[in-house]
């Protein structure tokens, strides 16, 4: 998927996937894993997500990664906050208070830009990839995040042939299958949630399963 889909995507403001209000499953698990006030959360392909902003109410250290510059500016006028840009590399780097979001290509970025990111929080991110670039979106994780790092994923399982992504549908197969190697995961939640998506019900799918899965870099 190139970026130019993501950048038109924002332009037009056909954004869906942003959600208006704190994603609950955010707020009734992450509590479990018990992080530290301080302690680096990342947050990849961000968007202007509320929940970065309730992480940091949190005492979080928020660090979200995000192509779209137009969705990094929405994210801190909507809070009537001037963040600080510096720009290190191929990143414009968007920063205030507890949270920065780097601002270009989620590949490009190396462990030394983002720091000791012990927490990771994707809700949209993994979903919102092809298959062929799911594995190299997993491989990057691995490869910039470290061996405490634990975190919360929220996923969809639908039936693909029913609708076309994204989001993507990923399976709890596929799901294992990609991040067990380098980390330990567990399904904790799985709800369908297909009366709640207008989108799917049009689209004729005959189910929408949430999954939430708590994980632990090995």
């Amino acid at each position: 998927m190139e970026p130019q889909f993501w950048h038109e995507r924002w332009a037009i403001n056909q954004i869906g996937f942003n959600q208006g209000e704190v994603n609950p499953y955010l707020k009734q698990l992450w509590p479990e894993l018990n992080l530290k006030p301080g302690e680096r959360v990342l947050v990849p392909l961000c968007g202007k997500s509320i929940d970065m902003a309730w992480l940091v109410d949190q005492r979080a250290q928020v660090v979200g990664i995000e192509l779209s510059e137009k969705a990094v500016q929405d994210y801190f006028a909507e809070r009537q906050q001037q963040p600080a840009i510096e720009q290190r590399g191929g990143f414009a780097v968007y920063s205030h208070g507890n949270c920065e979001i780097w601002c270009g290509d989620f590949f490009a970025l190396k462990a030394s830009d983002i720091g000791n990111c012990t927490a990771l929080y994707d809700r949209a991110a993994l979903i919102a990839l092809p298959a062929d670039m799911r594995w190299r979106y997993v491989e990057q994780l691995n490869r910039i995040l470290p061996a405490d790092c634990r975190g919360l994923l929220v996923s969809l399982d639908y039936e693909q042939a029913e609708m076309d992504g994204p989001p993507f549908s990923v399976s709890e197969e596929e799901v294992m299958q990609l991040l067990s190697p380098e980390w330990r995961v567990k399904l904790i939640a799985d709800h369908d949630v297909l009366h709640k998506s207008r989108k799917f019900l049009d689209a004729g799918a005959s189910r929408l399963i949430e999954t939430v899965y708590r994980m632990y870099r090995r």
